[in-house]
Formats: C-alpha cells, sequence, structure tokens
C-alpha cells in the first residue's frame, strides 16, 4: 500500500492561513480531497497522511471534518497549543478519542525566535506529547532549525520526532551549506525516536520546475545511509508542490528515487514507516485501500 505521508488541504475563504499570499498566488485558493483524488488514482496512491496548515484549532477542525467524509486520509497530524502545556494536554486528550489524530505539528519554523523549540514552556508541551505517545512533526526553515533536533531527544526523553521535509537541503546553496546540513541530518538520526520524510525536496525555486530526481538524489542518498529506509516515510507535499511543478512530478520523482532500492526498502519507505510511526488504524487503511481500488475501477 502507497501513503503519501504528508499532504495538505485548506480553504482560504473559511479558515485563516496567514502565510498564504498573492506572492504564492497558485496556491492562493481552496484544495481539497476532489483536486487531489484523480492525481492521487494517476499516481497509484491509496491513502494520505493529512497534516496542519495553521496554529490554530480551526485549521484542525477543518481538517477533521475532511477526513470524516475521505476515506484516502488515513491519519491526521492536527495542531494543539504546545505553549501552553495544561492547554494542549486538554485538547490533545479530546482530539485523541478519534483514533484518526496521530500527530502533532506547529509550524515552528515561522517563529521569530530560532530557537523557538527550547523554550521551557515549549519543552513542557512536547512532554505531554511524548507522554501520551504522540509523534512531533518538525518543520524547518534554516540549519539552525536542524541544530535542535538532537536537544529535543535529549530534553524530552521518549518524544518521537517526525522531520519534515528532510531538514530542508540547502540544494543549491554551496558546498559549505551542504556539507552542514550532511552532518546536522546525520546528528538527528543517531536518535533512534526520529525518524524523517522523504517530501518538499525543491532544488529549483517556487515557479521554476527545472529540477530533476538526478539533483534529488544526493539528498535522498544521505537519508537512507543515515536513517535507513524503517525511519524514512515519502510525502507528496501537496499543494505546496503545486508551485514546483505539480503532484505528478513529485511522484516520478519520487518512483525514480527508489529505482536502486530493494523491494523490502520500497515498500517501507512508501508505506511501511507511516505506518508505524504514526501508528496508523488498520481499519482506516483498509477503507483507504478500498476506496482506491474502487476509484480505479471508475470510468474516467
Amino acid at each position: 500500500m502507497i501513503i503519501d505521508a504528508h499532504q495538505h488541504f485548506w480553504s482560504p475563504e473559511e479558515v485563516s492561513y496567514p502565510w498564504l499570499t498573492d506572492e504564492i498566488a497558485p496556491v492562493n485558493r481552496r484544495f481539497g480531497p476532489e483536486h487531489l483524488a484523480p492525481l492521487m488514482t494517476a499516481a497509484g496512491v491509496q491513502a494520505t497522511v493529512l497534516v496542519q496548515s495553521a496554529d490554530h484549532r480551526a485549521d484542525t477542525d477543518a481538517m477533521l471534518a475532511i477526513a470524516e467524509r475521505s476515506a484516502a486520509v488515513a491519519g491526521v497530524v492536527a495542531w494543539v497549543p504546545l505553549d501552553d502545556a495544561d492547554a494542549a494536554a486538554e485538547q490533545l486528550a479530546e482530539l485523541r478519542r478519534d483514533p484518526v489524530v496521530v500527530g502533532v505539528r506547529n509550524l515552528v519554523h515561522d517563529r521569530p525566535d530560532p530557537d523557538h523549540v527550547l523554550l521551557p514552556a515549549f519543552l513542557d508541551g512536547l512532554r505531554v506529547l511524548a507522554a501520551a505517545g504522540v509523534p512531533f512533526d518538525m518543520v524547518t526553515s534554516q540549519l539552525r532549525h536542524l541544530e535542535h533536533v538532537p536537544s529535543l531527544s535529549e530534553r524530552v526523553p521518549g518524544l518521537r520526532v517526525v522531520l519534515d521535509h528532510l531538514g530542508k537541503p540547502p540544494f543549491r546553496q554551496g558546498e559549505d551549506a551542504w556539507r552542514a546540513w550532511e552532518q546536522l541530518l546525520a546528528r538527528a538520526a543517531e536518535d533512534p525516536l526520529v525518524i524523517a520524510k522523504v517530501s518538499g525536496l525543491y532544488p529549483a525555486p517556487a515557479g521554476d520546475p527545472g529540477w530533476d530526481v538526478d539533483e534529488v538524489r544526493p539528498a535522498f542518498e544521505h537519508a537512507m545511509s543515515c536513517f535507513g529506509p524503517e525511519r524514512l516515510m515519502v510525502g507528496g507535499d501537496w499543494p505546496i508542490s503545486v508551485l514546483f511543478g505539480g503532484y505528478e512530478k513529485t511522484w516520478e520523482v519520487t518512483q525514480g528515487l527508489m529505482r536502486e532500492t530493494s523491494a523490502d526498502e520500497r515498500a517501507a519507505l512508501l508505506g511501511g514507516t507511516a505506518v508505524s510511526t504514526y501508528r496508523l488504524d488498520a481499519q482506516r487503511l483498509a477503507a483507504a485501500s478500498a476506496s482506491a481500488v474502487a476509484s480505479e475501477g471508475s470510468p474516467s
């Protein structure tokens, strides 16, 4: 079963997404399951993990409403206010009544303080996740953020960290930046509770589709050497990927990266790691698989 471990839905007319501006106009509109379904079918993807896109409850509620009616959504990475441990614990307990909630993310890469994840209040919030056995999706936008992953492992024992987008490899930024990223990713991987997503890997700037699998391959191969396939999962990063060539291109590149991997490695990368990391519900996975089969058999 192929699982897209990182995708989003949003509707800016109904929910506020402050980062959605006219500067990224192609994605500043509604993206829903009806738009993704044919793309998934064409790519052979049967299920997805839906990931939060804003640091407020309205986004989580919108995701849960979609998950309730969309069989393809096998898991939701929600938002809880990790800066307030008591509120986070209360909201997490409420959300976890629904087995579709499988993780938590905050947009820490957008905080003014690049060291925000190390603030005492935030660490207390992460301890709530560790105690509940819920993984924390960490999104980065600079190497400084990636530096903190080993610190989280040390300060919050038992916390499972899912590193989104391989910590953003610095494509086309020079040898020094690349070597620094390689070293930081290797350090992050030293903790067996850190898992990473092969997703959002765009060597070219937004609007430039001039990149290919060969440019991405060094990042993938380094991640494989650090984590191994059992701690890596793939994701399409849709609809952000619209800015970089779209869903089809993302999965073409993903399949290209898999050409030198074994069947067992592909099984982990394309689904097994997502299932074990997020502890995806077996009934939801079965429903997603059945829905995908029905979609494949439907007339076009």
